[in-house]
């Protein structure tokens, strides 16, 4: 049953693939997470902040706008330009809401056993390394940070501005997507071992690091932001867990 917003002429079976997809529908989405992060690391402090957002807060810093909230702000912002400027409808269904959740917790566990996998396959070769989150009593805080401002800077930032320079460096469509996607999650990982917080660079980490990468990427692509991140938190969260089962 379509409400009075809903397009009439719309399929049936295509409106959760639509909807999802929606900036708007990924704003209210990624919003209670948004809200828990924000809200937990000013009551916890620096610890439980990710590193992509301390690096995202510092650049903002260098250009003089140092105001806490602005970075929330400006991923609130952007999502509702995107949403206005493609003239898509500001519908939204609970039963999406619902669905993406589902459908986040199942592509989370795909990309655990994508981990698992590639550590069987490797494991006769190299000497893997943890690729989980380096501190077992990170908190759910930190993971939230994680699934929300990497997906913000690496799929919403990046990976458009960097196809749209190999476009007007004349690649087809489809070669310049492809091409920016290899080229950003090989900076998402690159990004891990950069900082006070980074991982000691080993080969087994990295290319885990850049094949999620492209698994967020592809997800961003043809699912929404809001999947990407609502994966990306829950693959970081399911690790948490694995870590915490695992130790004594």
């Amino acid at each position: 049953m379509t409400t009075a917003c809903e397009p009439a002429l719309e399929p049936q079976g295509q409106s959760y693939w639509t909807e999802s997809r929606r900036p708007w529908t990924s704003l209210v989405f990624v919003a209670p997470l948004l809200v828990v992060y924000e809200a937990g690391v000013v009551a916890l402090g620096a610890p439980a902040q990710n590193g992509v957002d301390a690096w995202l807060r510092r650049c903002l810093d260098t250009l003089g706008f140092s105001q806490y909230f602005l970075l929330p702000a400006l991923t609130v912002g952007i999502l509702l330009a995107w949403h206005h400027l493609t003239r898509q409808p500001w519908r939204l269904s609970r039963g999406v809401l619902y669905g993406m959740t589902v459908e986040c917790l199942l592509l989370a566990l795909c990309l655990r056993l994508l981990a698992h996998v590639q550590g069987v396959l490797m494991r006769s070769v190299l000497s893997p390394a943890s690729i989980a989150l380096p501190d077992v009593g990170r908190t759910l805080v930190g993971y939230l940070g994680a699934g929300i401002y990497e997906e913000l800077l690496f799929r919403l930032m990046l990976l458009p501005l960097v196809a749209g320079a190999l476009r007007w460096a004349r690649m087809t469509p489809s070669a310049s997507m492809l091409a920016a996607a290899l080229i950003t999650s090989l900076l998402f990982s690159t990004a891990h071992y950069i900082g006070e917080a980074s991982y000691t660079l080993d080969c087994y980490g990295f290319l885990f690091r850049a094949m999620a990468g492209l698994f967020f990427s592809l997800l961003f692509v043809y699912r929404g932001f809001g999947v990407a991140v609502g994966a990306h938190a829950g693959y970081d969260v399911l690790v948490g867990i694995s870590q915490l089962t695992a130790s004594p």
